[in-house]
C-alpha cells in the first residue's frame, strides 16, 4: 500500500509523542498498530488506537485544524508504516544489545507483545468471532508475554543471567515465529479488508 503519509522516522516520532506526553514507548506504539492492522474487530479504526496510547481523559487537545491536521499526519505515517510491515509479513520484536538491563528488557518485552500487539489485535473486544486456531495464537502471545515477566523476577535474584538471557532469546522466537503465523494464515488473506480509513 502506498502510503500518503510518510513516516518521520523514530527518533522525530519519539519526540512527537514526547511532546504530546504520551507515556507508551515507541514500540509499544509499533506493535500496537501493528495488532490493530490484524484485529478482526471491523469497527476499529486508527483514531481508536491513537486515542488508547493516552490514559482515559489524558488525550490531547489538538487546539487548531492546522495542529490536527498534522497531528494525525504523523500518526497515519506510522500505520502506514506498520501496515507494509504487515503486507510483508515483517513484523518482529525489535532486537536488543546484551549489555542492556536484562530486567529492562524482558519488561519491555512484556509491554511490546501484551499492551502492544494482544491489545491491539482485540481492539477494545473480548467476542470475536475467528478461527479457534487464530485464537490460540493470540493467547500464545500472552502466555509468552507472561514468561517475559517471570524472567524479569528471575533475574532479581541471579548473578549469572547467561541462562536468562538464553531463555530470552527462545521466547523470542516463539513469538516472532507466532507473529509470523498469524499474519501468514489470518492477516494476509484479508489484507484489503483490513485496510482501515482514519475516520
Amino acid at each position: 500500500m502506498k502510503s500518503e503519509n510518510e513516516y518521520i522516522g523514530d527518533d522525530k516520532f519519539q519526540k512527537f509523542l514526547n511532546h504530546y506526553n504520551c507515556e507508551t514507548p515507541l514500540d509499544v506504539v509499533k506493535l500496537r498498530f501493528a495488532g490493530a492492522i490484524c484485529s478482526p474487530n471491523a469497527d476499529l479504526r486508527p483514531t481508536d488506537v491513537i486515542s488508547s496510547l493516552w490514559e482515559e481523559n489524558k488525550t490531547p487537545r489538538l487546539e487548531t485544524k492546522a495542529e490536527a491536521d498534522l497531528f494525525f499526519k504523523f500518526f497515519m505515517g506510522l500505520w502506514d508504516e506498520m501496515f507494509n510491515l504487515v503486507e510483508k509479513n515483517k513484523i518482529t520484536l525489535p532486537r536488543f544489545d546484551k549489555k542492556d538491563d536484562i530486567q529492562k528488557i524482558c519488561q519491555m518485552r512484556f509491554e511490546q507483545l501484551e499492551l502492544g500487539f494482544v491489545e491491539g489485535f482485540w481492539g477494545g473486544l473480548q467476542d470475536l468471532k475467528i478461527p479457534a486456531y487464530i485464537a490460540e495464537v493470540v493467547d500464545s502471545l500472552s502466555r509468552v508475554s507472561m514468561l517475559y515477566k517471570d524472567l524479569a523476577q528471575k533475574s532479581q535474584s541471579q548473578t549469572n543471567n547467561k541462562n536468562i538471557f538464553d531463555a530470552l532469546i527462545d521466547c523470542d522466537k516463539m513469538a516472532d515465529k507466532s507473529l509470523n503465523f498469524l499474519i501468514e494464515n489470518y492477516a494476509l488473506p484479508h489484507i484489503e479488508e483490513l485496510k482501515r480509513t482514519v475516520n
